[in-house]
């Protein structure tokens, strides 16, 4: 791990870091665009010749059938079950406080103004599989558009060599309310999501992880579905004073490394002696995980130690890194929490492991990284709620705030903003509730949108030619 040494009042600069943007590779994008687009256009046969071409083999129905459901709860262990449930209780418990509620405010002239909020009618959820399972990811994602009260949820992961999706990944979907599942990954299956094919239906929004190819298909449908966020890879940051456990926090630092080479792992401290005590930590540590090589290889290549001169100097580090899972072990660690600005999950004080909150204290573990906790939060209900402005004016409320429109559309030469208003504002005043004769209502209509315009003789008009920018 490289090791940074600051001055008193030095600021860490990112570029210390060497930490690369979350860039993609333009290969991965052309070929995921390549592909976006052959699913848009040939629907299930794209899907399942491109299945057949990347994973060696598709299933007859990528609609994953009932009775594989009851085969995958009968092969998943009584320990592993009460474990999946607990932890869905209390990820849906949590995120129940998330649910946003409209509001209504009243004027005195009786105008009502207010937001109006409704969940999504549909959401997509992505887990990646094939070699792996990742029953956590799906109780993360599909929980929160639950609650959030999404009508269809549908999930797409790809199968194993046996052909059938793995039994922990299906009994996390059944647990967390997935509605349907299919036997899809890749690029292909965000396709088929924001696309729609004769099996897979079209959904409003997609979340959930992936590979450079899944989070470029991501990239390329953004705008025609939602989607969550361009995730990089995962990362810790530990912000450590001289009451820490080097042995502790070796062991934290271990548990981001061991998920990708490009995983990246931060200590910062205001103990000068702190960083040699981890390091000797690690390298015993390390020897002994079966996924040494991949530990090793992020700790060496994307590790970091952060040496500052006093705990404020230290938060503002992590405030610069912005990571997207940051843990206090440090004295008055809910002090030091007031001076943190930037992170996506914070854990506070020693007993905070930070895989605790990858699979049950509650909080969502899709966070924002490579910075991005800068502008971004943890996904969460809200990210499967929309929000719509309600706008009821009252005639008095027309009559008061009608004129002011008027007077700014003329300033941006917008003749007809001024006169929707204008139409309203002569009704306000005569009492009436509509136009018995149309052309009398259209005749001399120029006054009635810039009253204190010159009527144009031929010569532009004001704002004329105004071009949006």
């Amino acid at each position: 791990m490289r090791k940074i040494v600051l001055g008193r009042g030095e600021r860490l600069d990112e570029g210390m870091l060497g930490r690369e943007a979350a860039s993609l590779p333009a290969e991965v994008v052309e070929a995921a665009e390549t592909i976006v687009a052959d699913v848009r256009a040939r629907g299930d046969a794209a899907v399942r010749e491109l299945t057949e071409r990347f994973d060696g083999s598709c299933p007859d129905d990528l609609r994953v059938p009932d009775e594989e459901f009851a085969h995958a709860r009968a092969e998943v262990g009584p320990a592993f079950l009460a474990s999946l449930e607990k932890a869905a209780a209390q990820i849906r418990a949590f995120h129940e406080h998330e649910l946003l509620e409209g509001f209504t405010c009243e004027r005195p002239d009786g105008t009502r103004l207010g937001v109006r909020v409704t969940p999504l009618a549909s959401a997509g959820i992505y887990v990646p599989g094939g070699r792996a399972n990742y029953p956590s990811t799906v109780l993360m994602n599909a929980i929160p558009a639950k609650v959030a009260g999404v009508g269809h949820v549908a999930m797409c992961t790809p199968a194993g060599k046996d052909g059938r999706v793995n039994p922990y990944t299906l009994v996390a979907a059944q647990v967390a309310g997935v509605d349907e599942v299919f036997s899809v990954g890749g690029a292909q299956a965000i396709a088929a999501l924001a696309y729609g094919t004769e099996t897979i239906p079209k959904v409003d929004k997609v979340t959930g992880p992936g590979n450079a190819y899944v989070a470029a298909a991501k990239r390329c449908v953004a705008g025609v579905v939602g989607i969550d966020m361009i995730a990089g890879p995962s990362e810790v940051c530990v912000l450590a004073d001289a009451t820490a456990d080097p042995v502790v926090v070796a062991a934290d630092l271990m548990a981001q490394a061991e998920h990708d080479p490009m995983a990246s792992c931060y200590l910062v401290t205001c103990d000068a002696g702190l960083p040699e005590r981890v390091r000797e930590a690690a390298e015993l540590l390390v020897g002994q995980s079966p996924r040494a090589e991949v530990t090793r290889a992020s700790l060496e290549g994307r590790g970091a130690l952060v040496v500052c001169q006093d705990v404020e100097d230290a938060a503002e580090a992590v405030n610069v890194i912005a990571p997207e899972h940051l843990e206090l072990h440090c004295e008055g660690a809910r002090d030091v929490l007031g001076l943190i600005r930037n992170a996506g999950a914070i854990f506070v004080g020693p007993w905070s492991s930070e895989p605790l909150g990858d699979y049950v204290a509650g909080p969502n573990h899709t966070l924002p990284t490579g910075g991005t906790a800068r502008f971004s939060s943890p996904l969460g209900v809200y990210d499967f709620q929309k929000r719509s402005s309600v706008i009821e004016y009252s005639p008095a409320g027309l009559v008061a705030d009608g004129p002011d429109v008027q007077v700014l559309a003329e300033a941006e030469g917008l003749w007809a903003h001024a006169l929707s208003v204008g139409m309203r504002l002569r009704l306000a005043a005569s009492g009436a509730k509509g136009y018995e004769d149309i052309e009398a209502a259209c005749a001399n209509a120029w006054p009635l949108a810039w009253p204190d315009a010159a009527v144009p003789d031929g010569s532009p008009a004001p704002g004329a030619g105004r071009k949006e920018e």
